[in-house]
């Protein structure tokens, strides 16, 4: 027959498992110093310390300023949409923290914590207007006329209208004379004004470069609007048998109408010769692409290939994905700016966290004594285990600590304390009741983690909650106080209740000496062995001392319930109780 396993046997499996946690969360912090930047190993040890945010270390700030058709300015829903977008984008990067707000009417400010990268710093610039054009003309850009001081402007008498009406995006009816002298004139390096030209005239021809400014185009009206891509992503392309060709692309997959314009195009273009039958994807301005099409593509699914790097796939799958901006912005400036709060500001958070830790400490000495080990021992471990899943989550997915966040961990000090006082208080009432420590520990715990799990669901909620509906700052303190009160659950199952098995077995605790916040006479119960305890009524002047006391902490109801049984007492009475436990 099996033997059972006894309570503390369960202690050392669950403080075993809490050293397997730490221990791994640790090594994949080694693996944030082994895989972060830098060239020397101090360098690289920074990642593990925290990366902190806008307010506490400053950043790189961008405004962009909207370009409107008509000069007028842009409405509020078409500025709160652009927020929202940029908001997505500098998300998708992994950046936290960013401030992103509306000024003057016209303008967004996006302010970026620490030192950006350029993707996420291009994917705020970008409009990511994006849209697809039929090729006309395609040849090797000239860069012969570097440094002029405008683009160049073909003679007034070329600008006349087709002598015939174009039927469709391929016809070269739109190779107008004037268009035709533009095009082989036509200098990348003062390719300015493309992005303005194809967001007012979608209708007509375009002529443009690629973004390195070695192809030059000339292409025909907006065939498919890029608002029709209902998703996107990037993965490696694979072959028709399922194996990777390592070239990295962009997919594409096209809404209802999207996609009944793409068969439509993909039908005409795959019939005609080079370049003609290239279908360009102009991203705002610019081909990034103009690869020709095979084969009708009528379900609507597409694939964007070229000279991607799996960064590159993935910051345009992310620009398409969270949709083109309502309208187009040019950036106004782009500076780095100083922390707004500092240094200081984070010394006097870390400070008041520090205060309050030690006015729990004092509260547990004084209320608990010896005990008090233990509810040290449970905030440093609730301590080192936060900090290590915030710097994981700071190189990982980009999390910076703001001061909000701070304050979130200061609030966590609270809810642990809050736990271990629970328990405490439900193991001093199974004393009261005449259970020897051991069986005080258990039934304590049963009752306790009801009421733990209760309080640490509700705080949980709250945080969750304010992570969805918020932003900023204010999301910051909610991830830091959600994350806080997961650790709680962890820190009490496995460390507090495991050690308070172990110390149940102690002699100085379990004969309840005077210090270790456990004596039974103190608590109102007087200990007569073997598990069984007696009311101390009629009894010596010591035991009165200790009645005493034990009556100044006893409740309202309890008080009551001493005095009746008192006047009814004819002598001293003396009540057996067998522990159950």
């Amino acid at each position: 027959m099996a033997r059972a396993v006894t309570p503390q046997v369960k202690a050392r499996r669950s403080l075993v498992g809490l050293a397997l946690i730490v221990l791994a969360l640790i090594a994949l912090n080694f693996l944030g110093v082994l895989f972060a930047p830098g060239a020397t190993f101090g360098a690289k040890m920074q990642s593990f310390v925290p990366k902190l945010g806008l307010d506490l270390q400053g950043g790189t700030q961008i405004i962009l300023e909207a370009q409107t058709v008509n000069g007028q300015n842009p409405t509020a829903d078409q500025l709160n949409q652009s927020v929202a977008i940029i908001r997505q984008r500098v998300d998708a990067g992994g950046v936290s923290e960013a401030q992103i707000s509306t000024a003057g009417g016209k303008n967004i400010i996006v302010s970026l914590p620490g030192t950006p990268s350029q993707a996420t710093i291009n994917s705020v610039k970008s409009s990511a207007r994006m849209v697809f054009r039929s090729v006309l003309l395609s040849s090797a850009a000239s860069t012969s006329s570097v440094g002029k001081a405008k683009p160049y402007t073909p003679p007034a008498s070329l600008a006349t209208q087709p002598s015939v009406k174009p039927t469709n995006g391929s016809d070269s009816a739109y190779v107008t004379p004037y268009l035709r002298d533009l095009y082989d004139h036509y200098d990348c390096a003062q390719d300015t004004t493309a992005a303005k030209q194809s967001l007012q005239h979608p209708t007509e021809p375009l002529v443009t470069c690629d973004p390195t400014g070695s192809v030059k185009y000339l292409l025909g009206p907006v065939e498919v609007e890029g608002t029709h891509i209902s998703n996107a992503n990037s993965g490696v392309k694979t072959t028709s048998q399922g194996a990777t060709t390592g070239t990295w692309v962009v997919n594409l997959t096209l809404d209802g109408t999207g996609a009944k314009e793409f068969a439509t195009t993909s039908s005409r273009l795959v019939a005609l010769a080079p370049p003609k039958n290239e279908f360009a994807i102009e991203l705002d301005g610019k081909v990034i692409e103009a690869p020709a099409v095979n084969q009708a593509i009528t379900n609507g699914q597409a694939e964007i290939s070229g000279n991607f790097t799996q960064d590159s796939a993935k910051a345009l799958a992310d620009q398409l994905k969270f949709g083109a901006l309502p309208i187009s912005y040019t950036v106004q400036s782009q500076d780095t700016i100083s922390a707004t709060l500092g240094t200081t500001q984070l010394l006097a958070g870390l400070l008041a966290g520090l205060i309050g830790l030690a006015l729990v400490v004092a509260y547990s000495v004084l209320q608990y004594r010896t005990l008090a080990f233990v509810t040290v021992g449970s905030l440093l471990i609730s301590g080192l285990l936060t900090y290590l899943v915030i710097d994981f989550l700071s190189w990982r997915e980009g999390y910076r600590l703001s001061l909000a966040g701070v304050a979130g961990l200061i609030v966590s000090i609270g809810i642990t304390a809050d736990s271990f006082i629970v328990y405490f208080e439900r193991i001093r009432d199974e004393l009261r009741e005449g259970k020897a420590l051991v069986g005080a520990v258990e039934a304590g715990w049963r009752r306790a983690i009801r009421t733990i799990l209760a309080s640490d669901a509700v705080n949980f909620l709250a945080a969750a909650v304010l992570y969805i509906l918020a932003v900023g700052d204010v999301r910051g303190f909610a991830l830091t106080l959600g994350l806080t009160t997961l650790v709680d659950v962890v820190t009490v199952t496995l460390f507090t209740h495991p050690v308070l098995q172990l110390v149940a077995r102690r002699p100085f605790f379990a004969d309840g000496h005077r210090f270790s916040g456990l004596d039974p006479r103190a608590l109102g119960a007087v200990y007569r062995g073997r598990g069984s305890f007696r009311e101390p009524a009629l009894a010596g002047p010591a035991v009165l001392r200790s009645r005493g006391e034990a009556a100044r902490r006893q409740t309202i109801a309890e008080r009551k319930a001493a005095e009746l049984g008192a006047s009814t007492s004819t002598g001293t009475i003396d009540t057996i109780r067998e522990d159950r436990d």
